[in-house]
């Protein structure tokens, strides 16, 4: 097989490119095609050396200002030239599996979900800080993101919860594969710490804004890593707050918040969720809501509990009746293992494989 790979872009550090590191290990000797390329931030994920970026990757502030350029990217990705390939493994949220493929080719994407503007536009919209006139805009992102559906070959969803959406919205069927997660950069903690933890890109649609009111009805401390968009107007809603944003937070540091909180939070619902398979890692339950991919990573009673409703209200009572001391730590960890990229870096493979025979 002669293999290219393809990625939105890489010019940050989240769970969609951590994913996407194992798929890059997979055929370690592919090109890989994406929009974007920052290597002060994804050379850990893919070496420069491989990469084949777009024309957007020559703007000035394409990084940094990447949200903005959404009616650029199917232009982006349907630009690219795959002659030569008869392979092509796409990891996407939203663009790469708009490519165009030679024919005879096949093209297997993994999908983490169906492109939010399609299904959850009004958050969308206000997580790329677009405004209410970029409305006619994202109706014709959602026009192109249905043709674009289109093209692949076979999709394969990292949950049963992401399946369904992709059958719902593009008429497909996906086959389900779970994320990989990199078990082996946490450690077993002891839950020491008197605060519960959250480690999440900063997005209207993860709804952080209700765990720091949740957080200051049961007058417990919250700690958040990470950054984003929303990032200003959390940090303004957290002050005075039992609330700390913490910003930019290492692995290393990750791997210790989550060990020593009393558990994880997930306030939002999320396509897969990596959060609570890393807490899990880190010997740490993980209280989420009840929906979403969270139905398919927590185990209730044994890995973590749920809130009914997406209320500051619903959360603040499940945080302030939580047990930690109910949670196995061991257990929990075991847990994690059953995620260990080794398996899905086999049955992507397999996947691949079947489809090109």
């Amino acid at each position: 097989m002669r293999v290219a790979l393809v990625h939105d872009y890489l010019n940050q550090l989240g769970g969609a490119e951590r994913v996407f590191a194992h798929v890059a290990e997979a055929w370690p000797d592919a090109p890989v095609y994406t929009a974007l390329y920052d290597p002060r931030v994804a050379s850990s994920i893919v070496a420069p050396g491989r990469i084949h970026a777009s024309f957007l990757n020559a703007l000035p502030g394409a990084s940094r200002y990447f949200r903005a350029l959404a009616p650029l990217y199917p232009r982006a990705f349907e630009a690219f030239d795959f002659s030569g390939y008869d392979t092509i493994v796409s990891s996407t949220t939203a663009w790469a599996k708009g490519v165009i493929v030679p024919p005879g080719a096949i093209h297997v994407c993994y999908i983490n979900t169906v492109s939010r503007f399609t299904f959850d536009a009004d958050r969308y919209v206000g997580g790329f800080g677009l405004g209410a006139l970029a409305r006619p805009l994202i109706a014709r992102l959602v026009e192109w993101d249905r043709r674009a559906a289109l093209r692949p070959t076979r999709f394969v969803a990292n949950s049963r919860n992401v399946a369904e959406r992709v059958k719902t919205y593009y008429g497909r069927d996906a086959d389900v594969l779970p994320c990989p997660v990199d078990v082996d950069r946490f450690t077993v903690g002891a839950g020491r710490g008197d605060y519960f933890a959250i480690a999440s890109r900063l997005l209207p649609y993860k709804r952080i804004d209700l765990a720091i009111r949740a957080a200051q009805l049961a007058n417990v401390g919250l700690k958040i890593a990470g950054t984003g968009p929303a990032e200003r107007a959390l940090r303004e809603l957290a002050r005075g707050t039992t609330t700390e944003l913490l910003g930019f937070v290492s692995d290393a540091d990750v791997d210790a918040l989550l060990g020593d909180a009393r558990a994880a939070i997930l306030p939002g619902e999320e396509d897969f969720g990596l959060v609570p398979i890393e807490a899990a890692a880190a010997g740490r339950p993980t209280i989420a809501y009840r929906g979403g991919g969270a139905l398919e990573t927590v185990l209730e009673g044994r890995t973590g509990a749920f809130f009914d409703d997406p209320t500051p209200e619903s959360l603040a009572r499940a945080l302030a009746s939580f047990e930690p001391s109910a949670y196995d730590p061991q257990a929990l960890r075991a847990h994690a293992e059953t995620f260990a990229p080794a398996r899905f870096v086999a049955r992507l493979k397999e996947i691949v494989a079947a489809t090109r025979a």
